[in-house]
């Protein structure tokens, strides 16, 4: 091939060129390039059936053409293309998948390309060369813009479906709260079953950060996690986790490693707020150096002091007199013997734990409750020791 001949394969147009350029596009009829366009499309998947009316992709479709047609007679488009926009808002209303919908307008160049060639002559094959890379830029330029008003639109319709579960969500957690019909309606919108139970946790100040990251790892992995700020707690609520061995499973149980108060909404939805409630109050009980979930059978106790405390009722002021009459030595056996037992239920375990005889234990238990008329074998006296050494 001599160099002269390389050059007229060129695909850089030359100027005299655009007389026979501008006939053959004068020469593509709109309406058959839509038509060939449709007969296409309804071979790709998520077109088929149609996600939306058939005169309204051949509305856009012959718009789209006629745009097109405009740009290669421009040599290429300068500003937003409209129909693009069109495009790109309907599709992603109408739930196409991204892939679906590039495959769909990948078909123009096809298209355009095909019927180029039918209109053209013998003589205009190495035009047509010349012309391929418009051809190419000008169909990706409409490509581009459609896919980027997609991925717009899409965000927007994620940002609204957020701020609309999120007003669905505020709405269980005010006065008055929403109950019979309007409720279910929650429920449906939510994803979740009207009366199946809830898994509901509650991290507070720093602990909220990880607990972030776990409702992000379980989202990954599949699971629908609703959240909602109460007073300082950030509080989210799921279904609970019936999968042994699957990736949901493990990122269950590492949520409940976290230092989060954990609590089951039994009757579902309509629990939710006192569930998440205390689920809260749960997740203030930590100690700074404690690990693991604040369950309701942890963390019960604590609960019911910090309550107590609050109203300015005693616990254990009493039992405080009575074995500060100790001495420091024997006051600290006596304690331990009797948490030990709390803790066990069991005289021959805590002897064995404390390295005692069991009437030794038995002694030491006895002596405590001469001291403090409360003794530890009988259960509604030994709520108060429970509840006041939380």
């Amino acid at each position: 091939m001599t160099p002269d001949h390389a050059r007229t394969l060129s695909d850089t147009p030359r100027p005299d060129d655009r007389d026979r350029w501008l006939e053959l596009l004068d020469r593509l009829d709109l309406d058959q390039l839509t038509e060939t366009f449709l007969a296409l499309v309804g071979s790709v998947a998520g077109y088929d059936p149609p996600p939306i009316p058939r005169s309204e992709m051949r509305r856009t479709g012959r718009l789209s053409f006629s745009a097109l047609v405009d740009g290669l007679r421009a040599g290429g488009f300068d500003e937003e293309i409209t129909i693009s926009t069109d495009v790109g808002v309907s599709r992603a209303r109408a739930g196409v998948p991204i892939t679906s919908l590039m495959t769909a307008i990948r078909h123009d160049f096809t298209v355009l390309w095909e019927a180029l060639t039918r209109v053209a002559d013998a003589d205009d094959a190495e035009l047509l060369v010349r012309h391929t890379g418009i051809v190419l830029r000008t169909v990706d330029e409409y490509v581009g813009q459609t896919q980027r008003a997609y991925v717009a639109e899409r965000e927007r319709m994620r940002e609204e479906a957020a701020s609309v579960r999120q007003g669905l969500i505020a709405s269980l957690f005010q006065e008055p709260q929403p109950a019979g019909q309007h409720l279910r309606s929650i429920a449906s919108e939510l994803g979740l079953p009207p009366q199946a139970p809830l898994l509901v946790v509650a991290a507070t100040e720093d602990d909220i950060a990880p607990l972030r990251v776990a409702i992000s790892e379980l989202e990954r992995a599949g699971a629908t996690v609703h959240t909602h700020h109460l007073g300082d707690a950030l509080v989210a609520f799921t279904r609970p986790i019936d999968l042994p061995g699957s990736r949901l499973d493990e990122l269950g149980r590492q949520l409940l490693e976290l230092r989060v108060g954990v609590i089951t909404a039994a009757a579902g939805i309509a629990d939710l707020r006192r569930s998440a409630a205390t689920a809260g109050e749960l997740a203030h009980l930590f100690a700074p150096d404690e690990t693991g979930a604040m369950t309701w059978s942890r963390g019960w106790a604590r609960l019911a002091a910090r309550t107590l405390l609050a109203s300015g009722r005693p616990i254990l002021s009493d039992v405080q007199a009575a074995l500060e009459r100790c001495g420091e030595a024997e006051r600290s056996r006596l304690e331990e013997a009797v948490r030990s037992y709390l803790r066990t239920g069991s005289v021959s375990e805590s002897a064995a734990e404390l390295f005692c005889h069991r009437n030794t234990l038995t002694n030491r238990l006895r002596r405590f409750a001469d001291l403090t008329g409360i003794d530890p074998a009988v259960p509604e006296q030994a709520a108060r020791l429970v509840v006041g050494w939380a």
